[in-house]
């Protein structure tokens, strides 16, 4: 199996499979039958996503403003013939001057998008704060100089990468790996009708025919989202508002089932805290899966107008649609009962700590001053926050009093709470400490399909981190689980297993239904041999490795893909590779410290002390005075490392 010829492949960049577009209209073409769907869009965030500067679209001072930050001036001007420009000095001295090539968002801040480069669009760090009317920098605790890979103009901002495919109705980024340039294109700036229905060319041949024929509709009237089923609704809207990374080049078209075209991010440190609360900007669609109520079938359509967006009942009158002594018929499990009472929530009514979301959906900020709320609706359990060092809804306003405090408070309320059991929190918590002391929990808590997908998944993934093939051979059930996302966790899993049983455990994996299944197998298979497998199965080994090479290829631009691409080389143990992707990784991003790291040590193994001396330099060069590339450089000229902080 040429698996070595296909990551040659990736690194030279080849390019990705495509999106179709055919059958895109534009919304326009709605509008004429779809009235009042249309007008409620019209002024929607989603209609308003991505727009051409204009008098009507700009909502920021350019009237020759001046913002300074930490070394840096941007002036805000119009030009002579009615463009938007950024007149920029950065901290290193250098400056230029970038005409507004695009506006990003309205509310409750607005983006502007600079060409710095043909085709190449970046997001400016310097918003518009729409509420307070001033001008304010997204990460004014950073110091990015233009060197920096974070810096505005690094990979990390680049709009045709990280953005544009939700801001944009059949987007293609037209990535060229070779020139490092994109030629970009889009069916229609802004979220349109199609893209969340899908192409509406057979709609309209339909419709246009109904009025003569009266032929029947096709399925779904002729698009592909069918949104009277609850698990695609939710997908369609996910398809965006998640975490996660595409597995085909530009939008995947609607109706695309998520886990063929994209990887969902699981409760990871740094994205979630270890109860699943939300914790860095991770977009709704993993704390809505924890939630009782995706599990009973609620979607986001039950709560928020699918055109305009705007919620379906002011207050607590949108929880009390079905939390109410009525409760509703559509969800027959609901327990009737008046939430919307002090009774409930111990707090005078009319009060934000009366309001269902402050309990249940609290928020974080992001982006500066956009708040957003959690969407797993949990249960306040303050009593976990020593264990899992989760926030809790109750100190976050009584920031006098401790989560011991609030927990007793809830035990008075309601005493039955202390009866709840055990969460899953406290087990995840414990695992991200000691994954090895904790497995047989992480084991326990992998095979409890009471839980959530998402959270068993990353049980699963925890339970990488221990190293035990008993975890990988007692764990081979989870191949078969209903939920893609715990499937692809048990293949990843399968690395732990000897090479014979993994080959054996994994053999269905190659075949299974969803795409992530499949890649996640034949990653774990990198490395081995295939002669373990009969013809068969070997060929559809072989059709999930080539499907993981599209996904990593249409991700090219992404300083991660070649870090991962490194990691590989250095399985097949081919050191040429492997340097060539941990420098693209540098070339891309110059602080990833670990690629440095890596290149340091293959060169040392391959070239000597001498030579790799010699990229410890380069590594400092782009970052000056870093302590552990000190200390290598210590190490390497044969002096003690001094420790941490005397460098």
């Amino acid at each position: 199996m040429q698996i070595a010829v296909l990551i040659l492949l990736l690194l030279l960049g080849l390019p990705a499979m495509a999106q179709s577009l055919d059958g895109y209209l534009g919304s326009d073409s709605c509008s004429g039958c779809h009235k009042d769907s249309a007008a409620g869009w019209a002024g929607s965030h989603h209609a308003q996503a991505w727009t051409l500067p204009s008098r009507e679209t700009v909502a920021g001072d350019f009237s020759g403003t001046d913002f300074h930050h930490d070394g840096v001036t941007a002036r805000f001007q119009t030009g002579a013939e009615g463009g938007y420009y950024i007149e920029l000095t950065e901290k290193d001295g250098s400056q230029a001057e970038y005409q507004v090539h695009s506006v990003a968002g309205i509310e409750p801040l607005q983006q502007y998008l600079l060409e710095t480069g043909p085709g190449r669009l970046q997001s400016f760090d310097v918003a518009w704060d729409t509420e307070q009317e001033k001008w304010f920098h997204l990460y004014p605790d950073q110091d990015l100089p233009p060197s920096d890979g974070l810096h505005w103009t690094g990979p990390y901002k680049t709009w045709n990468a990280r953005c544009a495919e939700c801001h944009a109705t059949g987007f293609s980024k037209g990535y060229d790996a070779r020139r490092f340039s994109y030629a970009s294109t889009q069916v229609e700036m802004g979220v349109g009708c199609e893209a969340c229905h899908g192409p509406g060319a057979d709609h309209v041949a339909w419709a246009e025919g109904w009025k003569t024929t009266r032929t029947p509709p096709p399925a779904n009237h002729g698009f592909p989202v069918d949104f009277s089923d609850s698990v695609q609704t939710v997908e369609q809207c996910a398809t965006c508002h998640s975490r996660r990374e595409t597995n085909l080049d530009g939008n995947p078209a609607p109706g695309t089932r998520y886990d063929d075209a994209y990887v969902l991010a699981l409760l990871r440190p740094g994205l979630y805290y270890a109860d699943g609360q939300i914790q860095d900007e991770v977009y709704v669609y993993g704390s809505f899966l924890q939630s009782k109520m995706y599990a009973r079938g609620v979607t986001c359509l039950n709560c928020h107008n699918a055109h305009s967006l705007e919620l379906k009942a002011e207050g607590n009158g949108l929880c009390s649609q079905c939390h109410s002594p009525a409760g509703n018929p559509d969800f027959p499990t609901l327990s009737a009962a008046d939430y919307d009472s002090p009774a409930h929530h111990f707090h005078p009514e009319g009060t934000t700590a009366a309001k269902c979301q402050s309990c249940h959906m609290p928020e974080r900020v992001y982006m500066g001053n956009d708040w957003r709320a959690d969407h797993s609706f949990r249960i306040p359990r303050p009593d976990l926050s020593q264990v899992t060092g989760a926030p809790d809804a109750c100190t976050a306003c009584h920031g006098d009093r401790d989560a011991a405090w609030a927990a007793a408070q809830i035990s008075t309320w309601y005493p039955d709470s202390k009866n709840r059991g055990q969460h899953y929190g406290e087990v995840l918590a414990r695992g991200r400490a000691d994954a090895v002391a904790t497995a047989g929990d992480l084991t326990a808590l992998a095979q409890d399909t009471s839980q959530p997908g998402i959270v068993r998944a990353t049980a699963l993934w925890l339970l990488e981190q221990s190293n035990s093939p008993q975890a990988a051979t007692g764990l081979t059930d989870q191949l078969q689980d209903p939920d893609p996302l715990v499937r692809a966790a048990a293949a990843s899993l399968q690395r732990l297993a000897p090479l014979q049983e993994r080959s054996k455990h994994l053999a269905a994996a190659f075949a299974d239904p969803a795409r992530n299944v499949r890649m996640a197998a034949a990653r774990t298979m990198l490395g081995g041999a295939a002669n373990y497998l009969q013809r068969e199965t070997a060929a559809e080994l072989q059709g999930a490795m080539v499907e993981w090479q599209d996904a990593m290829t249409s991700r090219l631009d992404f300083p991660e893909t070649h870090l991962q691409l490194g990691g590989v080389a250095l399985t097949m143990r081919d050191m040429g590779m492997a340097t060539s992707a941990f420098r693209e990784v540098v070339r891309l991003d110059p602080q990833r410290l670990d690629a440095w790291m890596m290149l340091v040590r293959i060169t040392a193994a391959t070239r000597g002390r001498d030579a790799a001396a010699t990229v410890v330099a380069e590594a400092l060069s782009a970052n000056p005075e870093h302590p552990e590339l000190l200390a290598v450089q210590a190490e390497l000229d044969g002096k003690p490392a001094l420790p941490t902080g005397q460098q």
